[in-house]
């Protein structure tokens, strides 16, 4: 399934920020990724209303499975990248950053190839 590289970045912020706090609301969305609240509730409704999360009375989102997929995807994607790319001799700031981008574009055929050939 191929969904906007906006959706994905949302979803893996959903996934880390659970991890990190175990609640996710959007404001916690918006000061993550430095956006306006009225933007990420946009996004959040889109999100919603495409099933791949759930918002409860108390404004709590969580990842339904479809989303909890794709958010675990990416942020295996953004890990082996960043990392690899730290190895190589990148700084990490331009490594995450470009890990950021590399992460969404690459085919899941690539992608299995560079863990297989990184041995992960």
């Amino acid at each position: 399934m191929k969904i906007q590289e906006s959706a994905e970045n949302y979803l893996e912020t959903i996934l880390i920020l659970g991890q990190k706090k175990g609640n996710v609301r959007s404001i916690d969305i918006a000061h993550e990724l430095e956006f306006k609240k009225p933007s990420v509730s946009v996004a959040m409704k889109n999100l919603r209303e495409n099933g791949y999360i759930d918002v409860d009375e108390h404004g709590f989102i969580t990842l339904t499975d479809t989303g909890r997929q794709i958010a675990e995807t990416m942020y295996e994607r953004h890990i082996l990248f960043s990392r690899w790319l730290i190895a190589l001799g990148v700084n990490e700031k331009t490594a995450v950053e470009d890990a950021c981008k590399m992460e969404h574009v690459l085919s899941k055929e690539s992608f299995e190839a560079i863990k297989n050939h990184l041995g992960q």
